[in-house]
């Protein structure tokens, strides 16, 4: 068993025992071809989650300072993220963003799995804010089909503030499958913009979260 799997596996089971998830919509995850993951996000925990649950391998994006901690544990957390193929990516460096998704492009041309959060960064007040046209981006260059995720209690596993982990129930609900046609990344801005509200219009029925026309912004440039 590689290591990846082995970690999939090991968390599944900790998540499963401790916190007694309920999953929905499985099936609606492609049982091959490469296939985008795209889910609201409330939690530090949320990539952990849905790389456990979702029956094929994802690969999500990663803040690079996951994978540059000295100490013990520094090389523990970096050693977790490599494991389960998480990609490093420098929060509000737009340069290192546009090459992250190329990195996604390189997974997708595999046929494997990949997952976006729409919305950029963990929604603290538990409200879904407008997509940021990644997602959309992503979708139509690729032709992949998007599974929108509804993400529903994982807040209350570190809620806002604290850095301890509090065992807790949640939901994570896989929608059908969303399909965009294939225009490569030559695309017209509407299109991109068409294609991400329509992904987070799946998302908001999927988590029933309230929701603001407004981008959220991580806590460093509030």
């Amino acid at each position: 068993m590689e290591l990846y799997d082995l970690t999939r596996v090991l968390t599944r089971g900790t998540i499963a025992a401790l916190c007694r998830p309920t999953v929905e919509g499985l099936e609606n995850v492609p049982v091959d071809g490469p296939f985008i993951v795209a889910p609201n996000h409330l939690s530090f925990f949320d990539s952990v989650i849905v790389q456990a649950l979702t029956p094929r391998p994802v690969s999500f994006f990663a803040k690079a300072e996951y994978f540059t901690g000295t100490g013990l544990k520094g090389r523990a957390m970096k050693s977790f993220f490599e494991s389960v193929h998480s990609i490093p990516v420098e929060r509000g460096e737009q340069a290192a963003s546009v090459q992250a998704l190329k990195t996604l492009l390189e997974i997708l041309g595999r046929d494997e799995g990949v997952g976006i959060y729409p919305e950029g960064t963990r929604s603290r007040d538990g409200i879904l804010y407008r997509g940021r046209t990644g997602v959309g981006w992503l979708a139509l260059t690729t032709g992949a089909p998007v599974v929108p995720v509804g993400v529903i209690g994982t807040e209350k596993l570190q809620p806002a503030g604290k850095k301890t982990f509090r065992p807790a129930k949640f939901t994570l609900r896989f929608g059908k499958p969303l399909s965009f046609d294939k225009t490569g990344p030559d695309h017209s801005l509407p299109a991109r913009r068409h294609a991400t509200d329509t992904i987070m219009d799946a998302i908001a029925e999927l988590s029933g979260q309230k929701r603001s026309t407004k981008y959220n912004q991580s806590p460093s440039i509030e």
